[in-house]
């Protein structure tokens, strides 16, 4: 199965044992704006938790092979907004090993 597949059901599901197992210890997710980085602990319970979250719309792959993933989605804000986002994922070993996202603010 491809990552993307495993990435795709633990998303869909809010599966914290299913991301676990797909996400390295070292995982480090890259916040470009804030210049903060989020651990595998910090990102899995931002994908997990209950209740209202994004909604990703026209999710697409642009690129996949064993060591990257790149796809392209279009996010809407439980406050309205919106925003274009392209997903790098780099991958080690087959899990998720750094995340970095650019964003461009949609008009509403």
């Amino acid at each position: 199965m491809k990552f993307s597949e495993k990435w795709q059901a633990a998303f869909d599901n809010r599966d914290a044992n299913a991301f676990n197992d797909i996400i390295d210890d070292d995982f480090e997710f890259v916040r470009h704006l804030s210049g903060n980085a989020l651990s595998k602990e910090d990102i899995i319970g931002i994908w997990t938790k209950d209740g209202p979250r994004p909604e990703r719309r026209d999710y697409r792959i642009v690129y996949e092979n064993d060591d990257i993933l790149v796809s392209h989605q279009f996010i809407h804000f439980p406050n309205g907004s919106a925003e274009s986002v392209i997903v790098v994922m780099l991958l080690k070993n087959g899990k998720l090993a750094r995340m970095e996202t650019g964003a461009t603010p949609m008009p509403t």
